[in-house]
């Protein structure tokens, strides 16, 4: 079949005005080339060896807010696509939340871990990130608490997570510290 492709920020989450994350793309793939593309705008992708490439965004701009996606090509045949990957520009106007997990940093392959997301900021929504994921878990709302159990399936991570308030105008926090998880 069709090699895939991941794409993902590096670190993840809302950039500040000013701030810089790095978009790659992974593939399991030969010996092809990547283009990447912000909507119909092919972009100058930095970095590129074996199946990855990057692309680094720094001191960014409202400009820099938009679709992103990834392209595999061997010769001129796209052989695979990525999802969008959406890159939101904002100021980050909320206090930093605080990222922690039980049982800790260590766990067994298959153990439940409880990440918690502290925020002083009252009636907020947070995320959690996983770095290399596209895809952000929402924590589930509970007595202003924000707690999100999952169940290590093995595969260490890079963990963070962000929160925001409002609903029509988000107002968004700065990225929390990261958290490196071992799963032996």
């Amino acid at each position: 079949g069709a090699p895939t492709i991941s794409i993902f920020q590096k670190p993840p989450g809302v950039i500040p005005p000013g701030g810089s994350t790095t978009i790659c793309c992974i593939c399991q793939c030969s010996n092809g080339k990547f283009m990447m593309y912000k909507g119909s705008h092919q972009l100058p992708t930095l970095e590129q060896s074996g199946g990855r490439a990057e692309f680094s965004i720094s001191n960014a701009t409202y400009e820099d807010r938009g679709s992103y996606i990834c392209h595999y090509l061997e010769g001129d045949t796209v052989l695979a696509r990525s999802t969008e990957l959406h890159v939101l520009v904002e100021e980050l106007r909320l206090p930093r939340p605080d990222l922690s997990v039980l049982p800790g940093h260590e766990v067994a392959a298959g153990a439940e871990v409880m990440f918690h997301c502290t925020t002083t900021q009252p009636s907020t929504g947070c995320y959690l990130y996983l770095e290399g994921q596209i895809r952000a878990e929402l924590f589930p709302r509970e007595r202003g608490e924000h707690n999100f159990s999952l169940v290590q399936k093995g595969g260490s991570g890079r963990y963070s997570c962000q929160c925001f308030t409002g609903k029509a105008s988000r107002e968004w926090s700065a990225v929390s510290n990261t958290l490196d998880l071992v799963v032996r």
